[in-house]
């Protein structure tokens, strides 16, 4: 391959797993999240916006880093760390990712029930089928970054239309994205783990290794990936929020059955309902894809009958998330509870990677920032203190 066709290649891998972070982030859980968070807090959402970015981006470059420097996986720094421990993390993001995928499909299921009326059975598997699609491709690390980038661009094509047509007070949500009426603490925390919380943090930088992309002479190429990979979820969720925003404020309530849904037909009738139905859709469909990607990336390294059948896992992991859906429905009490063990990844992971960023056997000479440190530790305290708050859904499961 010439100097040229490297450069590009390595440039589309990175904005590939910039999409893939992010579009892994941008589920049904996401939309709802925004919506309802916009309707509580007004334009003061947009300082939680920020707030979480910049916490979300920290987390997203420690742990890049260390992956990209290091070659290794996050289940495999875990276990140099502390020996065990990566098989516990791979336990939790690989059970989680199961359950989440159960949403993840019911999500797409109603993107195609509005869209085409389609039931939701036939939606789930058609949406399933798609997903597995990608990776019977022999180049499915190549299909996969385009379904990411395509879908992911037309979520933001589509849900700007709809902040354009519900004409926002853009002005007051600017002046309390900096100057808020409140400091919404829970809102910032919710925010930060449904953005880098349990699998999300490591897809793109799982993503990064497989294509190859990795070492100290890349680090610049992986800090623009992983910055681009929160840019386009804030730019989604800045839209979201805005389009969301502009209908509030004319005192509309949204229905609590599907706030997201409400919103984009108050602010565009018919076609708006339409376009929320293709929002959730395009969103569930790539969590789906990232989703089954990264579960099966924290199973690959522990043996060869994965390793060596990657793809055939993923769409084993994908088959048995619709299977689930389409027998069971979306099992409430086992959401929950992977819901509250999902807390604490982030937390472990992320202090994890904070100590494997000192040790030579693991990063070699790479001496990593003070200020990344510093604010990464600011990081996992702040995600801690969710993880403990998220396992209160456990104990109300059997109060």
């Amino acid at each position: 391959m010439s100097d040229d066709k490297a450069k590009n290649n390595n440039k589309s891998v990175l904005i590939g797993a910039a999409f893939l972070m992010a579009t892994s982030a941008i589920g049904p859980g996401f939309l709802t999240q925004t919506a309802v968070f916009t309707e509580q807090l007004g334009p003061t959402f947009g300082f939680v916006i920020l707030s979480s970015l910049i916490l979300s981006a920290i987390a997203q470059l420690n742990v890049w880093r260390v992956i990209g420097v290091s070659g290794l996986r996050g289940q495999e720094v875990a276990n140099k760390v502390l020996p065990g421990l990566g098989y516990f993390v791979a336990f939790l993001v690989a059970f989680g990712g199961l359950a989440f995928n159960i949403g993840n499909v019911g999500g797409a299921a109603t993107g195609l029930n509005v869209m085409f009326g389609i039931d939701y059975t036939l939606g789930a598997a058609i949406s399933a089928i798609l997903a597995i699609i990608i990776f019977l491709n022999k180049n499915a690390g190549n299909a996969m970054d385009t379904l990411t980038k395509v879908l992911g661009a037309l979520m933001i094509i589509v849900i700007g239309y709809v902040a354009l047509t519900t004409s926002p007070p853009i002005g007051e949500a600017v002046k309390r994205t900096f100057i808020p009426d409140e400091m919404p603490m829970l809102a910032i925390i919710t925010l930060v783990g449904g953005t880098v919380g349990g699998y999300i943090t490591f897809s793109g930088g799982h993503r990064l290794l497989d294509a190859g992309i990795s070492g100290e002479e890349n680090l610049d190429q992986i800090n623009k990936s992983a910055v681009m990979g929160m840019g386009i979820a804030s730019i989604v969720r800045i839209l979201l929020f805005l389009a969301i925003l502009g209908v509030v404020t004319t005192g509309f309530k949204l229905d609590p059955a599907s706030p997201p849904a409400s919103a984009f037909q108050e602010a565009a009738g018919n076609l708006g309902y339409k376009f929320f139905g293709l929002v959730i859709w395009a969103a569930a469909l790539t969590s789906i894809v990232g989703c089954a990607y990264t579960s099966v990336s924290f199973l690959k390294t522990f043996t060869k009958t994965i390793s060596d059948h990657v793809n055939k896992w993923i769409i084993a992991f994908i088959a048995l998330s619709a299977i689930i859906f389409i027998t069971i429905g979306q099992p409430a009490k086992l959401l929950v509870i992977v819901g509250s063990l999902n807390g604490l990844i982030l937390p472990i992971t992320l202090g994890v990677m904070l100590v494997a960023s000192g040790k030579k056997e693991i990063v070699g000479e790479y001496k990593h920032p003070k200020w990344l440190l510093y604010t990464g530790i600011l990081v996992v305290i702040i995600t801690a203190i969710l993880g403990v708050r998220s396992l209160t859904g456990i104990k109300a499961l059997w109060s």
